[in-house]
């Protein structure tokens, strides 16, 4: 009964709590890293090699035996497409983070599910 309430209620939340972590304090570091003049361009760069070092193992280690899907081209074209929107998104936001500062960006980040619902009712 102890288990499966810690992973049915205790590891999403933290899972919740250190996402939250993470986007704060890359948030913070950008906005520390751009006042000592480094490019948003490399600091995006960073995040993006650090997330996949952070990442990569955990695909190893848990879909060892997860049969992988056919060599297409179109699954191949959405992996770039999805790769190039998130990179898109992440430098757009470090240039607005330029601008304004790592509290505004978090409260933002906080409206996105609102957002999405507003986006949803509109395309129906």
């Amino acid at each position: 009964m102890g288990w499966k309430l810690f992973y049915k209620e205790l590891v999403p939340f933290a899972a919740m709590v250190a996402a939250m972590f993470a986007t704060v304090g890359s948030n913070t570091g950008f906005k520390a890293a751009t006042a000592r003049g480094l490019s948003y361009y490399v600091f995006t760069l960073y995040v993006c090699i650090v997330a996949a070092a952070a990442l990569i193992p955990f695909a190893f280690f848990f879909h060892k035996s997860a049969q992988l899907p056919p060599n297409k081209i179109s699954f191949f074209f959405q992996i770039v497409c999805l790769s190039a929107l998130g990179l898109s998104c992440q430098l757009l936001g470090n240039k607005g983070l330029e601008y304004s500062s790592p509290t505004l960006s978090s409260a933002i980040s906080n409206l996105i599910p609102a957002f999405t619902f507003m986006l949803a009712v509109s395309f129906g």
